[in-house]
């Protein structure tokens, strides 16, 4: 496995109140749904917002700084992760509060856990959340949506640190959602968002739930180490039937291959690397824009450096 050298003294002297983890040359391959990439120089898990604060105010401006969530939409490469890596987790990013018809929801909560507060709650809106697999980081992120339903449809605002340690607030104009995009600064790490649902029924809400649950199970690899979504789709069309069109249904690289089931996942089927699952996404969108014309758009992110480090 790649290493990187070991710069967590140098972040211990110039933050030494941090009270979260610093692991240098912690293997990320575990932390992704692809199970592949290597390593991050250093992974640091803040114990609160305070302490994200302290971290991101003490280093060097010229510090690479990245997030990582669940890793469920998620290539990082076999070079690894240059810099510090931060993964929100624990009590202080991971709970739901629920006052009235708004839920306040760190970012570190799953997705699909929001949809369960909720309907536990007799709230309806966010039962689209159950069909993703993702965490409400990546969801502001990216505009996150399923079944009909988008992330834009029920923010009140989101809640962040930004690269210089200050608190920002974003209400929902701010955030500047399009389809799958997000506006914000990108040096923002998001810490919570607050939701707005409206009264429903329970049992009708948790019916719509175990209706988006079967139809994700019907219809996806989710069984598989995949990645979810991997292309975008285009305008007035859908990304798998051009996949699928351009003859890709199948197709394999190394260890990577499209899925059969469903041709909008790329899956992990027998020791594929980083390199492998995205040598074979591009492959796909050479292919779908020869038959078709028209350029299919990453909804995966990649990130890190390839082993040869470009």
């Amino acid at each position: 496995m790649t290493a990187f050298p070991d710069i967590t003294p140098d972040i211990r002297s110039r933050a030494p109140a941090l009270r979260g983890r610093l692991v240098a040359n912690q293997s990320l391959a575990d932390l992704t749904w692809f199970r592949v990439g290597g390593p991050a120089q250093v992974l640091f898990s803040p114990a609160d917002e305070e302490d994200l604060a302290l971290l991101l105010a003490a280093l060097d401006p010229a510090m690479p700084v990245t997030v990582i969530g669940l890793g469920s939409n998620l290539i990082v490469r076999d070079g690894g992760i240059p810099g510090v890596t931060v993964r929100l987790g624990g009590k202080a990013f991971g709970s739901v509060e629920i006052d009235g018809d708004t839920l306040r929801a760190g970012t570190a909560v799953p997705d699909m856990r929001l949809a369960k507060a909720a309907a536990e709650a007799s709230l309806d809106g966010l039962a689209f959340f159950r069909g993703i697999p993702g965490s409400i980081g990546g969801a502001l992120r990216m505009n996150a949506g399923a079944h009909g339903g988008e992330t834009t449809d029920v923010l009140v605002e989101a809640r962040g640190i930004d690269r210089r340690g200050e608190l920002r607030t974003f209400g929902h104009d701010a955030m500047g959602f399009a389809y799958r995009h997000s506006a914000a600064p990108e040096d923002v790490i998001f810490t919570s968002a607050l939701f707005r649902a409206r009264p429903g029924e329970r049992e009708a809400i948790e019916a719509e739930m175990d209706r988006v649950t079967a139809a994700r199970e019907a219809a996806q690899p989710i069984r598989e180490r995949t990645g979810g979504s991997t292309f975008k789709n285009p305008d007035g069309g859908k990304a798998w039937q051009l996949v699928d069109a351009a003859g890709c249904r199948g197709l394999r690289v190394g260890g990577a291959q499209v899925s059969p089931m469903h041709c909008n996942f790329l899956i992990n089927t027998d020791g594929a690397t980083a390199a492998d699952i995205e040598a074979l996404g591009e492959e796909v969108r050479r292919r779908v824009r020869e038959t078709s014309g028209i350029e299919l758009h990453w909804e995966i992110k990649r990130i890190g450096v390839s082993t040869s480090g470009a």
